[in-house]
């Protein structure tokens, strides 16, 4: 019996974490801090960065929504599709009690032209 070829494009969290975000031009501009995953459905709705000073934002955690990403095996690191406009105009992120907001949330995913994860195409069950 062979054994089983482990699936290529999962990734454990661990491994996410710390991971280099660039800008479309290949400029690193953060990392990933850590993950915001939907508790019932299992999917990731947001990555929280960290900026370090970048284009004037200050250091500390700062939300995009997932689906601001992808993964380029070129360079190793995911690429945010955000612009500086929109890093530096994004509401103001205060942890834990935003995730409460759904108005906050309305408008990070605006800021960022994302539909909220709540608009999916998700059975309401999931929501």
């Amino acid at each position: 019996m062979g054994m089983a070829q482990p699936n290529a494009n999962l990734i454990s969290s661990d491994k996410v974490e710390g991971t280099g975000v660039f800008n479309s031009s290949g400029d690193k501009i953060g990392e990933i801090d850590h993950l915001m995953i939907d508790r019932v459905s299992g999917v990731v709705r947001y990555a929280i960065m960290t900026f370090g000073g970048f284009l004037g934002i200050g250091e500390g955690e700062h939300p995009l929504p997932w689906k601001s990403f992808h993964y380029d095996t070129n360079i190793g690191g995911y690429v945010a599709d955000v612009t500086e406009e929109q890093l530096q105009n994004a509401p103001e992120y205060a942890g834990e009690e935003n995730w409460s907001d759904r108005d906050w949330e309305t408008r990070l995913n605006k800021n960022y032209g994302t539909a909220p994860y709540w608009d999916d195409a998700t059975p309401s069950a999931m929501r």
